[in-house]
């Protein structure tokens, strides 16, 4: 089990200390001047310019994990994989799956629902190249070790991406889960020894990997099928 690293009992008082976080000096500069000189296609929106919280389910049996917000995705609109292209890939499957109440998310305060899911980074700021270094992924990983922690009907972990695989297992590694886990590459799942979840890994839903092809939606489809399967027993 993962062991609460702070003082937060309620995700709502995380996600507070979430976007007041300014500990890293180059993301800070980064995401603000994104959100001042914005992009042309969004002139008119309001940046959200802070790092940005996990959302969805209170209490999930899932926890979906990506890199790091989008500079005109996440940084915009304040809510995780929202308002990109990676997301609208995420949430299509996620909709198809039976996971989220609509195909589409746009905006933090849209009526979109996640069922039993919640949503995540392992970098709360847009990160210039979408490239956080080693430190600022360091800095971070308080948060998502603390989301862990909280979520008591925790079953699965969907890694989105080799780099968010490999963190979620350092973490486990970090609190005396040793076992070894088969290397990152999509499909493969790692089952947590004591007590943990199963961690299934998926190329990131990044427009990369879905226009040329090496994530194709029937791929993606069958990670949350899996998930789903695991899930019911």
């Amino acid at each position: 089990m993962v062991e609460i690293p702070s003082q937060h009992t309620d995700i709502w008082s995380l996600n507070k200390e979430i976007a007041n976080c300014r500990l890293c000096p180059r993301l800070v500069s980064w995401r603000e001047d994104i959100a001042a000189v914005k992009r042309r296609a969004f002139k008119d929106c309001t940046y959200w310019g802070k790092p940005v919280p996990g959302f969805g389910d209170e209490n999930p049996r899932l926890l979906i994990v990506g890199l790091a917000p989008g500079a005109h995705g996440s940084n915009r609109t304040g809510r995780m994989f929202t308002g990109d292209a990676s997301g609208n890939f995420l949430f299509a499957a996620l909709h198809r799956a039976g996971f989220a109440s609509k195909p589409v998310s746009l905006s933090m305060d849209d009526d979109l629902k996640l069922k039993g899911v919640f949503i995540t980074a392992l970098a709360r700021c847009a990160p210039p190249d979408n490239k956080p270094t080693t430190e600022e992924f360091h800095n971070c990983r308080r948060f998502l070790t603390t989301e862990i922690a909280m979520f008591d009907r925790l079953e699965g972990i969907v890694a989105l991406g080799a780099l968010a695989y490999q963190h979620v297992l350092d973490i486990y590694h970090l609190t005396g889960n040793t076992g070894k886990h088969p290397s990152f590459g999509h499909g493969v799942m790692a089952q947590l020894d004591g007590g943990g979840p199963w961690v299934l890994a998926s190329y990131h839903p990044s427009r990369q990997n879905t226009q040329t092809g090496r994530l194709t939606q029937d791929m993606f489809d069958q990670i949350w099928e899996h998930a789903g399967r695991l899930l019911k027993g």
